[in-house]
């Protein structure tokens, strides 16, 4: 528990100052993040034997990010044609042989998917007007629906919550997640409107909405990790980050957080 809240200090001393002002210092930081579980999740698949491609993924989601980040109008195409380029691959490596080519067609096309593409909302999410607030509102919530869940289910923990993904999560830890992510929802919409720049933007009781909901689903999230990392039988995508694994253990929950907070603001707030 000391290490994995020495790391999140460290991480939160780099990423604030990276999230208040966005550009290519927030890239550089989100970037690594994607690139880097990219990365991991095709280690994932090569330790059970299937052969995602390793460059089309990583490469793919380089490309998908920056051009989400930076060049917003070519973001579909280059998308598009990352997926054209994977098939051509994997239709070659049919040809070579290689049987299960169309199982690493799938596998690399979900990473360029979930990792590339959705994980870019993470991107998108600061690109909003006062982007910086709205992503600090969305992944504060995540993180506390995370540290609740935690917190609670480890010493409270009694009804497994998905033994076979998860021995460890619990109910009680969930519920904890839900109940600190709606509290941390209307907190932060408080701080942020009376002392950051989100002034008669958002009421405490859409904090409340939000957070609820930024509670509830994001630890899907980590359960989905979880089910890739039981499929290669392997705990954590990597060691990179003390105390919580790698870049893939780190972001499982932010990108669902990310893409529901987006829609969310866009929809009914932005």
């Amino acid at each position: 528990m000391r290490r994995r809240l020495i790391t999140s200090l460290a991480l939160a001393a780099v990423g604030l100052p990276a999230v208040l002002f966005g550009g290519f210092l927030y890239y550089l930081l989100l970037g690594t993040f994607l690139i880097g579980a990219a990365w991991e999740y095709v280690q994932l698949f090569h330790a059970v034997k299937f052969e995602p491609q390793m460059h089309i993924t990583v490469g793919g989601v380089v490309l998908i990010t920056i051009s989400r980040m930076f060049f917003p109008q070519y973001a579909l195409p280059v998308f598009e044609a990352t997926i054209l380029v994977a098939l051509t691959y994997h239709l070659i490596a049919y040809e070579r042989g290689r049987d299960q080519a169309a199982l690493d067609f799938v596998i690399t096309v979900t990473g360029l998917t979930y990792i590339g593409w959705v994980g870019s909302y993470l991107l998108d999410l600061r690109n909003l007007p006062e982007g910086g607030w709205w992503f600090l509102l969305v992944m504060f919530c995540v993180w506390l629906g995370d540290s609740g869940a935690y917190s609670i289910g480890r010493y409270y923990g009694r009804h497994k919550m998905a033994p076979r993904l998860s021995p460890k999560k619990s109910w009680e830890g969930y519920a904890a997640s839900v109940f600190t992510a709606t509290l941390g929802g209307m907190f932060f919409v408080y701080a942020f409107t009376t002392y950051g720049n989100l002034t008669g933007q958002i009421v405490i009781w859409q904090g409340a909405i939000l957070g609820f909901i930024l509670g509830a689903f994001p630890p899907l999230g980590d359960l989905g990790e979880s089910m890739f990392k039981r499929q290669s039988g392997i705990k954590d995508s990597s060691d990179i980050i003390p105390g919580h694994g790698g870049f893939f253990d780190r972001i499982d929950s932010w990108i669902w957080g990310a893409v529901i907070g987006y829609y969310f603001l866009t929809w009914f707030i932005v």
